[in-house]
């Protein structure tokens, strides 16, 4: 197979083009072989003619008409630096490309190299890459673009090396070739002064120096890695003429020249659409759960973030992120005893990890209390079977499939005995049973692993498995990163390559169709890296690129939801673009505002009168019928579906908003079990649980140990509460705490306790937003009767239209929206009712009634949530048996004074 390439694509000659027109202007450079002031060495060097003024001009013009915005300076970058003639002030212009990852940003700095020199005759390039795993993409890029470049060039003379320390005429080649030379360095081969470029050998100059004479123009692959102090002083340590920024997650972007951002190559095509499949726990809240997403210092203080699962006032569990310090209970900050122990004992950021009194220890990223092994597990098998599915409908179309896993730990992998490794063979010869074609496959001959260790003698990355160097390292190591055709082809049994982060940047494979990240996403733009492994189009076994879209799709199997990781991967392009990216969210247009007490309105007759009668507080008292309770629960407990934990996989595209540069998941399927975790876990006290629970959810109720027992052994669901004890507890309280509720409301009774509400406190001036307020104005002599000169409304379909409504009656002749502070205690809760009225009899000329009114969207009570149903049932029951004031709900004001139930 040979790669074939389009020379023709518009937005690759776009980006080639926008850094051409930096240059206009400067005249063609021949070539000229001269002997640098006081140097023993000869170079053919580049020469910049442009002044800076000139750049800069340049640069906005390309801006302008790439429609980006114009910059009114040069970013330029600037090191003390070693050279021939002593130590200098090195100073050097910097531009940027952003390219999204599979379009081709490597092929485009070749051919731009290539350009320049065909323009203005510039022909010393040194490309700097981050890590040998870029470097070796680098190195496969140029072989296997040369002959497209030869045709397309009219065979140039163009000459490539990746830098190698121990060829010692190979800087004296780059600096005296009269052609193209284009040289590949990694920033580790010449950042510290131990290295073998800065050093004097047998009385000659370092070759550094020999290289700062060609003026190179360098091109930065991936130069967010290459931010430090140090690395920059190393860039200009080369003394290059400019530099030549190419990568899709900049940290900075100076003097951007070209954009072509991830929702560009996603609504165009250029690269596959993405589906994550999310491979999570559900249903399985009996462990306590912990996951470190920050680890932070300031001067005065140490903290973390954490996600836990959270006991919610209504007994659901969720997983929710909170803050600690040392000392900090877990027990405390979730309401769950589960996590007894679980005291924070240390934070440390500089380490990365956090420690709890009970000796675990969680790394930065990394949790506990999720069934790993299990989620693993699923993940595994979902990847074979996914990756046999896939190559079983596009073997007809010439394309091999490739999975790549990103592993948690090399230890889980590297070893014979490495947990991963075992999980990957057992599904392996599981799965394979169903399809015929892979029925004689070895697992063992169908994976390869590559991972990263730092060598002693140059402190270079090294793409090495981590038991060390073998020969069976070496041959992975060319044929992941050397020999992509060779892996590509269908007479190459590897099809499934594991790694930990050597990858992340830098390598890619156009037929990478799933990637399984079994590791916790960690950096701002660790989602975006993974996913970049496997976007570029896929080619057939002929080379040729292939642009069917449904054929173009990339699987990521996820160990987080597919709204997790949607979410993840659009916060890490917002820190990435910004404006440019993502569009700012809408400006905050919400002005406060404040509402004043009309305090002759406490004078009036009418409001004293009201004030009356339903300002007394009273007391309530209920009946329980026990035996009744418990046959009531167990009868509906028995209905109950009592989910067992399990693993899920549920499938969502993604898909980029026509309007906006948004991404969002459109489901595909449906959670599916893919692991039953049924009984795995030890069975705590039920009735301890369910006691807890009875009084740490809302709202708070108290049964006797007895009751819960008599429950637990009348269900029929003992099973299932052994197969999930938290599940069933939570499933049984809930229904428990309705039953009681409702024997409760149904029977209960208030009187009058002898205290009432003062008027006093009325605040004298209520702030709140300007949106959630109508005044409250005489017009015409109408309206103006609500107790303030504002109302403050909660809900703008049923309270908003309701006061409107107040303030255009003319028989209306006060009102009161109930303060917050005005309420009636029941057994589920305080409640606070909506409006009193005072309005005009209409069948008494002179009298006045007093309305306590509820406003709802219905009539019907059994339409209502039921605490809102009950809470209505008090009201009723406080003002109309305890106060004789008229209580009601109504939908509309029209309803009044009479309608409504």
């Amino acid at each position: 197979m040979k790669f074939k390439f389009d020379s023709d694509q518009k937005y690759q000659v776009g980006a080639v083009e926008s850094v051409v027109g930096l240059f206009d202007g400067q005249a063609f450079v021949r070539n000229q072989l001269i002997v640098p002031t006081g140097a023993t060495f000869q170079v053919v060097p580049n020469r910049l003619d442009l002044t800076s003024d000139q750049l800069l001009s340049n640069l906005q013009k390309v801006q302008g008409d790439r429609g980006l915005d114009q910059d009114d300076k040069l970013e330029t970058l600037t090191a003390k630096v070693e050279t021939l003639r002593g130590e200098e002030d090195i100073t050097f212009p910097n531009f940027s490309v952003e390219m999204e990852t599979g379009t081709g940003k490597t092929y485009v700095y070749i051919r731009t190299a290539l350009r320049l020199y065909e323009t203005y005759g510039l022909r010393k390039f040194i490309i700097v890459v981050p890590s040998v795993a870029v470097r070796e993409g680098v190195k496969k890029t140029l072989e296997v673009t040369k002959t497209h470049f030869d045709k397309l060039f009219g065979k140039p003379p163009y000459h490539f090396t990746v830098y190698d320390s121990a060829r010692k005429s190979q800087v004296s080649g780059f600096a005296l070739s009269d052609g193209i030379a284009i040289m590949v360095m990694t920033i580790d081969a010449f950042k510290r002064a131990e290295t073998v470029i800065r050093q004097s050998r047998e009385g000659l100059d370092p070759p550094i120096y020999q290289l700062q004479e060609t003026r190179p123009v360098l091109i930065l692959d991936e130069p967010q890695n290459m931010e430090s102090d140090l690395s920059v002083s190393a860039l200009a340590s080369l003394n290059p003429i400019c530099a030549l920024r190419y990568s899709a997650t900049h940290r900075n972007a100076y003097n951007v020249v070209y954009r072509l951002t991830p929702f560009d190559a996603y609504r165009q095509g250029l690269v596959k659409r993405i589906e994550v499949a999310s491979v999570v726990q559900q249903d399985n809240e009996n462990l306590p759960f912990v996951r470190v997403e920050e680890l932070n210092a300031t001067k005065r203080t140490v903290s973390a973030k954490l996600s836990v699962h959270k006991l919610m006032a209504t007994g659901k569990i969720q997983e929710k992120p909170i803050t600690v310090r040392s000392g900090d209970s877990l027990i405390e900050k979730t309401g769950r005893a589960e996590y007894e122990g679980f005291v924070v004992d240390e934070i440390n950021p500089g380490s990365g990890f956090i420690r709890f009194a009970n000796n675990q220890e969680l790394a930065l990223g990394g949790e506990q209390g999720s069934d790993r092994d299990a989620i693993f597990e699923a993940q595994v098998a979902f990847t074979i079977e996914e990756h046999f599915r896939r190559q079983r409908r596009l073997k007809e179309h010439g394309i091999k499939v490739l999975s790549l896993f990103f592993i948690d730990k090399v230890d889980n992998y590297a070893p014979d005995d490495g947990k991963l490794k075992l999980m990957f063979v057992k599904a392996f010869d599981e799965i394979k049973q169903r399809y015929e074609e892979w029925k004689d496959v070895k697992a063992s001959d169908v994976q390869k692993a590559y991972f990263a260790t730092k060598t002693k003698k140059t402190g270079e990355t090294e793409v090495l498995d981590s038991t060390g160097k073998t020969k069976q390292d070496d041959e992975a190591f060319n044929l992941i990163m050397r020999e992509k055709e060779r892996l590509l082809s269908f007479e190459e049994p590897v099809a499934f390559i594991f790694s930990h982060s050597a990858l992340r940047e830098g390598w890619d494979n156009p037929n990478v169709f799933q990637i399984c990240t079994m590791r916790e996403v960690g950096s701002d733009t660790e989602r975006r890296q993974q996913v970049g492994r496997g976007v570029r189009l896929p080619v057939n076994q002929d080379g040729d690129r292939i642009q069917d879209e449904q054929i173009n799709v990339l699987t990521v199997i996820a160990s987080e939801t597919y709204e997790r990781f949607v979410a993840g991967l659009q916060s890490e392009i917002e820190r990435e673009y910004g404006k440019e990216g993502v569009p700012p969210p809408p400006p905050d247009r919400r002005k406060r505002k404040t509402i004043k007490l009309r305090k002759q309105f406490l004078l009036k007759p009418e409001f004293k009168e009201l004030w009356e009668k339903i300002k007394h507080k009273t007391r309530y008292s209920v009946q329980i019928d026990t035996a009744k309770l418990v046959a009531d629960t167990v009868a509906e407990l028995d209905e109950a579906t009592i989910s067992k934990p399990r693993i899920t996989v549920s499938k969502a595209n993604i898909r980029v908003d026509e309007a906006e540069d948004f991404f969002e998941p459109i489901v595909l399927s449906g959670a599916k079990t893919a692991v039953d975790l049924a009984g795995r876990y030890p069975l705590p006290n039920l009735i301890e649980v369910m006691e807890s629970l009875m009084e740490n959810t809302s709202p708070p109720m108290r049964l006797s140990r007895r009751t819960l027992l008599e429950v637990f052994r009348k269900t029929a669901k003992r099973g299932e509460a052994t197969e999930n004890p938290h599940e069933f507890a939570i499933t049984a309280v809930n229904i428990l705490k309705a039953k009681l509720a409702d024997q409760m409301v149904n029977g209960i009774k208030y009187e009058k306790d002898g205290t009432w509400y003062e008027q006093t406190q009325f605040a004298e001036e209520i702030q709140t937003w300007e949106d959630y307020l109508i005044p409250s104005e005489e017009i015409a002599g109408v309206g103006g009767t609500h107790l303030y000169d504002g109302v403050k409304w909660d809900s703008p379909t049923i309270e908003k239209p309701f006061a409107e409504s107040l303030e255009k009656m003319a028989n209306v002749k006060l009102y009161i929206k109930l303060p917050d502070w005005f309420t009636i205690g029941t057994p589920i809760g305080r409640y606070n009712p909506d409006w009193a009225i005072v309005m005009d009899d209409p069948e008494n000329d002179e009298g006045r009634l007093y309305l306590v009114r509820e406003t709802k969207g219905s009539l019907d009570l059994n339409d209502l949530r039921p605490d809102e149903r009950r809470k209505i049932i008090c009201g009723r029951k406080h003002f109309g048996d305890a106060l004789s004031a008229s209580y009601r709900v109504v939908t509309a004001a029209a309803e009044l004074p009479d309608g409504g139930v």
